[in-house]
């Protein structure tokens, strides 16, 4: 049996991330790509709102691609933001500030918003999705155990939810898991489909 998104065999698919979470989740579409990675100044405008931030990120990767697109190419690039109070939680550089964006999330909600941009030679698109994600309350240890065991320096917010953190802290998701790893997969699908 052919696989749904057979019919972009002769597509060139170029996933702009090196999160092993996209890929894995890209890969899990049935989907053939390849990575290719070019840095990007990740500065968000300070007059932008937060909610926009995800998608100003996700067009800039797409937009400064410093490969020319072919016909038969397909960019995408995704990012991915939380957001607790209308403040941008981006990723630690320490493990105290990794602790203390924790510690700010634990016993509330706050957003997840991700945009993915799909970029051809003759159009872009970008997809953005929320949701809300909700910590117990969360004990000192447990924040410091996993900063320290899982070292999430590459992550928005300080968490991976697909990690021990995830396991036994969220207590609801309101949205799509897969949004919150960073990657909605159901809107990215439906736009292969169209594409």
């Amino acid at each position: 049996m052919e696989p749904f998104l057979s019919k972009l065999k002769d597509i060139r698919i170029i996933l702009a991330s090196n999160s092993p979470r996209r890929q894995e989740l890209l890969r899990g579409l049935e989907v053939d790509f390849e990575v290719m990675v070019h840095p990007v100044d990740e500065t968000v405008p300070a007059e932008l709102p937060a909610e926009f931030a995800a998608a100003y990120l996700s067009k800039l990767k797409a937009d400064s691609f410093p490969h020319e697109l072919k016909d038969n190419e397909l960019l995408i690039t995704a990012d991915t933001v939380v957001i607790e109070k209308g403040r941008i939680l981006g990723k630690p550089n320490s493990e105290r500030e990794a602790f203390d964006m924790i510690k700010s999330l634990s016993g509330t909600t706050h957003s997840v918003m991700t945009a993915v941009t799909m970029k051809s030679a003759k159009k872009r698109i970008t997809l953005e999705d929320e949701a809300k994600v909700t910590f117990r309350f969360l004990e000192e240890d447990e924040i410091w155990h996993y900063v320290r065991r899982y070292r999430p320096f590459d992550k928005a917010g300080s968490y991976g939810i697909q990690e021990w953190i995830g396991f036994m802290g969220v207590t609801s998701i309101e949205g799509s898991y897969f949004t919150v790893m960073g990657f909605p997969q159901h809107l990215v699908y439906q736009q292969l489909k169209k594409w």
